[in-house]
């Protein structure tokens, strides 16, 4: 059977600074753009604004490093007051780059520096990820459901960073409403061959096609209502444990805290490829 077109509509919302009531914006935004949340909808929600929401933006000012922070604000070339609110923040630290940033474990996702945001706020303040992110993807999904009278799912999107390449994309770094993974294990493919290992990432998947519109700089675009997905919905809480893959199974963690490297494999892609066919051939 062929999927259904995806739509995404972006919905603009107004900025905020300070703690606010999300659902209420939510649905007045929804209504000034002209969109009914349908059955089997998604709306993404930023993180940030989610976190905003909750209180989660800090006057790096107020911060006071400890002995620990400063050691890694030096070693890394960052800020020693966000250096001190990743070692708040993060489940654990990988380790960084001299470029201010710090590899971090935190609500099941890795990224830099535990997802503290200092863009679109005001100059000296940080965001932090909302405290407990799914609690507050499935209160959002269960005020909004009672204001809406439908079901549907919630995503709170954020950006991150894939390994080994340019530009952020998108993920999903909490979700309500449905399951954010597919299982395909056990299912033929085209030639009949059983699916050994595929899981597919719904929600993650949804969170990309929704910051394609939602934008990251100054587009004002907290909300993105993504219709078509075809999603299985679910009453029931989700977790990070549903899609967060243990470490010992991760290729991108597991090989590079553990694993071996073959010789010359450190080698930058660029260099072999110049290196095996040179531009004078």
């Amino acid at each position: 059977m062929m999927p259904s077109p995806l739509t995404v509509f972006p919905v603009r919302a107004p900025i905020r600074d300070a703690r606010f009531d999300l659902a209420d914006t939510a649905v007045q935004s929804l209504a000034r753009a002209d969109l009914t949340v349908q059955e089997g909808d998604v709306l993404a929600i930023s993180s940030k604004y989610a976190a905003i929401a909750e209180g989660r933006m800090f006057d790096l000012a107020d911060i006071r490093p400890s002995v620990r922070a400063y050691a890694l604000a030096e070693r890394y070339r960052m800020s020693a007051a966000v250096a001190q609110l990743v070692l708040q923040e993060a489940e654990h630290v990988f380790g960084g780059i001299e470029l201010g940033f710090l590899l971090t474990a935190n609500a099941g996702i890795i990224s830099p520096n535990a997802g503290l945001d200092r863009s679109n706020i005001p100059s000296g303040k940080v965001v932090l990820l909302p405290e407990h992110p799914y609690k507050t993807a499935f209160a959002i999904f269960d005020e909004l459901r009672k204001r809406l009278d439908c079901h549907f799912g919630v995503i709170l999107t954020d950006s991150w960073l894939v390994p080994g390449r340019y530009g952020a994309t998108g993920i999903a770094l909490a979700s309500a409403g449905f399951k954010p993974i597919r299982d395909e294990r056990g299912k033929m493919d085209l030639f009949g061959n059983p699916m050994a290992v595929t899981q597919v990432g719904v929600a993650d998947s949804l969170a990309v096609a929704a910051q394609v519109v939602m934008g990251e700089r100054d587009e004002g675009t907290p909300f993105a209502l993504v219709r078509g997905a075809e999603i299985s919905l679910s009453d029931q809480p989700s977790s990070p444990a549903e899609v967060a893959i243990p470490w010992r199974d991760c290729i991108y963690v597991e090989s590079l805290t553990r694993g071996l490297l073959p010789d010359g494999a450190a080698e930058p892609l660029q260099t072999r490829a110049r290196r095996n066919f040179p531009e004078s051939q």
